[in-house]
C-alpha cells in the first residue's frame, strides 16, 4: 500500500495524499484556478518549488503572486527567462546575478553590448520562450560539474565556490534543455506563467558592488501574471514620473542638489517655508505631549560612539575625521548625546518619563549609488526624540506614541499606514532576555491598540526591536517614515541610572522615536503625494494677487501687504503680461488661490478669487478671504 501523508492548510483543514505528490498536484486538488496561479509552496514555513515531491506530513501554503514571496519568485523567474533570451541573442554575454528587487528585477551581464534600443528585440525573444511554455527543473551539482558547465563564466564558478565553502548545496535551475543558471531558487514551474513583462532601463553596476571590480551592464525589468496588471503598472510609473519630487522640486524652486555635496539638499526659500512649517507643526504637538527640546553638538569623540555601541556596529556609516590627533565623527543619530543629557543631573523615578526632542542635523555615509534625491540623503534632520522611562511606564508611553502617530498621519495628513514589528538582528548587542522583553513590550502595545502588524524577523536595530510605519501615498506606494524603537541596551552600556522607589539605582528604558522621520524624506514623499499641490497651511505661496492693468495696481499692492500682515503668504504679479498668461503661470506654480484685481475690484476693494483646482470665480472682500484662509489653515486642509 502506498505511503500516505497528511498536509495541513492555513485554514486548519487537513487532506491526505500519496507520498511523492508535489505542490502543483496539491493545488490542482483544490481547484484549477489555484493550480494555474501556483508559483511555489511553503512547507513547514520553508519556501520550495511546487514541482518537487513531498514525502512527509506538514503544514502547506500555496504561494501565488498575491503574496510578497510570490512576487519575488515570479520576478526572479522572469529574470531567468530574460537571461535565457540574452543567451540566445548574445551568446558571448556572461550572466552574473539576477535577483528580484522592490520594483521588479534586474540582471547583471558582462560583455553585453545591449542598449534600450535593443529592448524590443529582447522582449520578443522572451515572449518566444514564454510561448514555448518550457518546464523549469532544479538540479544539484558538484563544484566540478559547475566548473565544467560554466567553464566560460568565471562569475558562476565564483558563486558556486562560495556556496561550497559555506557547506551549502550547489543548486542550479534549468529551463527546458538549453538554459541553466546557478541559483538557490525557488522558481515557477513553467515559463508560460510569465505572461506580461517589460524591460525598463539599463545602468552600470560593479560586480559585487565593488568599484575595484569590472563594471557590468545591468538591465532592469518588471513583470506580472496578466497584461492588464502590466498596463496598470506602466500607467502608474508614468504618473509617478510626473510627480517625481526631484522634477517638481526643481520646477517649483523648493530645493536643489550639487555634486560638490552629494546627498545633501539645499533648501531654497520656498522649500524652507515648507520645512519650517513642518517644524512648527511638530513643535506645537510637542507642547501638547510633554516634550522638552534640546540642541546638541554635531561632532563627537569616538569615545561616545564606543560607549553607545555605534563604533562597533555602525562605524562604516559614519563620517570620520581627525581632530586634535584623535578620532571624531559627525553624528549619524542623536541618541547617545541624549543619554549624556540624561546623565547631566541626578534623576529620580519621579522625574520619569523624560521626553527629549532634537531637530539637529545628522550625517550618514550612505553609498553614493543609493542616494535618491530627498528620500535618501547623507545630510538630514529628523523630528527625533528619546523617552527615558521606567519599565512600568513602557506600555503607557508606547500607547501615547501610537496615538501620536495616528493623529499626525490619519487626522492631519489623511494617510493610510501599516505597522511592522522588527525583531533582533543577527548582529545585535545585549542579552537575549532583554531583547525578548523589549520585543514583547512592543507586541503587547500593538495588540492592546488593536493595530494590525506584520513581524519582520531579524530586521530590528542593533540595540533594540522596533515598530516601523509604512505610509501609503496617493499612488498606493508605501514609504517607511515613522518609527518607534525600544532600547534596554544603550542606557545600560552608558551607565544611565535613576533612583527607584526602593532607594537603589536602576537603568531607565530608552524609547527612540520619530514621527515624520527624516524631514527631507517626508518632504520628498509629500511632494509626490500631493503632486506639488500642497494644502494651504504648507504651501509656500498661498495667494497670488494678479492685476489686469496699471489702474488696479494701487489696491493690489495694498492688498498684498494687508494679506502678509494677516499671516497669509501672498505675492503680487503686476507684470505687463496678459491676464491669461499670469493666471496660467500661477497655476503651474500650484499657488492655492489666484486673486484677480481689475478696475471694479479696485473701486470696491475686493478680489475676484479662484482656486487652483476650481475655475469658478467668487468676489470676496479682504476680510472674508483672510477668514477663509485662516480657517483652512487652522483645519490643516
Amino acid at each position: 500500500m502506498a505511503k500516505r501523508i497528511t498536509l495541513t492548510f492555513p485554514d486548519g483543514s487537513k487532506r491526505e495524499y500519496d507520498a511523492g505528490v508535489n505542490g502543483l498536484d496539491v493545488a490542482k486538488s483544490i481547484g484549477a484556478r489555484l493550480a494555474q496561479a501556483c508559483l511555489a509552496i511553503k512547507l513547514n514555513g520553508n519556501l520550495m518549488d511546487a514541482f518537487l515531491p513531498l514525502d512527509s506530513d506538514g503544514t502547506i501554503q500555496i504561494i501565488t503572486f498575491d503574496t510578497p514571496e510570490g512576487k519575488e519568485i515570479f520576478r526572479h523567474s522572469t529574470a531567468h527567462v530574460f537571461a535565457y533570451a540574452i543567451q540566445e541573442l548574445y551568446p558571448d554575454a556572461k550572466n552574473t546575478i539576477g535577483p528580484a528587487v522592490e520594483e521588479g528585477f534586474y540582471y547583471d551581464f558582462d560583455d553585453l553590448p545591449a542598449t534600450p534600443e535593443d529592448f524590443e528585440k529582447i522582449e520578443a525573444k522572451m515572449r518566444e520562450i514564454v510561448k514555448r511554455n518550457e518546464s523549469v527543473t532544479r538540479i544539484e551539482m558538484t563544484l566540478a560539474e559547475v566548473k565544467k558547465t560554466f567553464a566560460k563564466n568565471k562569475y558562476k564558478i565564483e558563486m558556486a565556490d562560495e556556496f561550497s565553502t559555506k557547506g551549502e548545496k550547489v543548486t542550479a535551475y534549468k529551463i527546458g534543455d538549453n538554459f541553466i543558471d546557478v541559483c538557490r531558487g525557488p522558481h515557477v514551474p513553467m515559463t508560460g506563467q510569465i505572461k506580461a513583462f517589460k524591460l525598463t532601463k539599463v545602468a552600470g553596476a560593479y560586480w559585487r558592488g565593488d568599484a575595484k571590480n569590472k563594471q557590468l551592464t545591468r538591465i532592469y525589468g518588471i513583470s506580472f501574471p496578466e497584461e492588464k496588471q502590466l498596463k496598470q503598472h506602466l500607467a502608474l510609473l508614468e504618473e509617478a514620473s510626473k510627480r517625481d519630487h526631484r522634477k517638481l522640486g526643481k520646477e517649483l524652486d523648493l530645493f536643489m542638489f550639487h555634486d560638490w555635496s552629494p546627498g545633501s539638499p539645499f533648501m531654497l526659500p520656498k522649500g524652507t517655508i515648507i520645512y519650517n512649517e513642518l517644524l512648527s507643526f511638530i513643535r506645537a504637538e510637542y507642547k501638547k505631549n510633554g516634550y522638552d527640546e534640546v540642541v546638541t553638538p554635531q561632532l563627537f569623540n569616538k569615545a561616545l560612539w564606543e560607549a553607545s555601541g555605534h563604533w562597533q556596529h555602525y562605524k562604516e556609516n559614519m563620517f570620520l575625521m581627525n581632530v586634535d590627533g584623535e578620532e571624531f565623527s559627525l553624528k549619524p543619530m542623536n541618541c547617545p548625546s541624549h543619554v549624556l543629557i540624561f546623565k547631566n543631573s541626578t534623576k529620580s523615578y519621579r522625574d520619569l518619563p523624560l521626553r527629549i526632542a532634537d531637530f539637529c542635523m545628522l550625517h550618514r555615509n550612505e553609498l553614493r549609488g543609493v542616494l535618491g534625491g530627498m528620500t535618501r540623503c547623507r545630510k538630514f534632520s529628523q523630528d527625533d526624540a528619546h523617552i527615558f522611562c521606567t519599565p512600568e511606564q513602557i506600555a503607557m508611553e508606547i500607547q501615547r506614541l501610537l496615538d501620536f502617530i495616528k493623529h499626525v498621519y490619519v487626522d492631519v495628513f489623511k494617510f493610510e499606514y501599516e505597522a511592522k514589528l522588527s525583531t533582533k538582528p543577527a548582529k545585535a548587542m545585549g542579552a537575549d532576555d532583554l531583547w525578548q522583553k523589549a520585543e514583547k513590550g512592543l507586541a503587547d502595545a500593538l495588540d492592546k491598540a488593536g493595530m494590525k502588524y506584520v513581524v519582520k524577523p531579524g530586521e530590528g536595530a542593533f540595540y533594540g526591536p522596533k515598530i516601523d510605519f509604512d505610509v501609503k501615498d496617493a499612488l498606493g506606494r508605501m514609504w517607511q517614515l515613522a518609527t518607534i524603537q525600544l532600547d534596554f541596551q544603550m542606557p545600560l552600556r552608558m551607565e544611565a541610572t535613576y533612583e527607584g522607589p526602593d532607594g537603589t539605582k536602576h537603568n531607565p528604558v530608552m524609547i527612540h522615536r520619530a514621527i515624520l522621520g527624516s524631514l527631507e524624506r517626508f518632504m520628498g514623499v509629500m511632494v509626490e503625494h500631493y503632486a506639488g499641490k500642497f494644502p494651504l497651511w504648507l504651501s509656500p505661496e498661498q495667494a497670488k494677487v494678479v492685476t489686469i492693468s496699471e489702474k488696479s495696481e494701487e489696491w493690489a499692492k495694498e492688498a498684498v501687504e494687508l494679506l502678509k500682515e494677516a499671516g497669509i503668504r501672498a505675492k503680487l504679479d503686476n507684470r505687463n503680461e496678459t491676464l491669461n498668461k499670469k493666471i496660467r503661470e500661477a497655476e503651474l506654480e500650484k499657488v492655492n488661490y489666484i486673486c484677480v484685481i481689475g478696475e471694479k475690484e479696485s473701486a470696491d476693494r475686493t478680489f475676484n478669487v479662484r482656486s487652483r483646482d476650481d475655475k469658478s470665480q467668487k468676489t470676496m472682500s479682504l476680510a472674508d478671504f483672510v477668514n477663509k484662509c485662516k480657517e483652512e489653515i487652522r483645519k490643516k486642509q
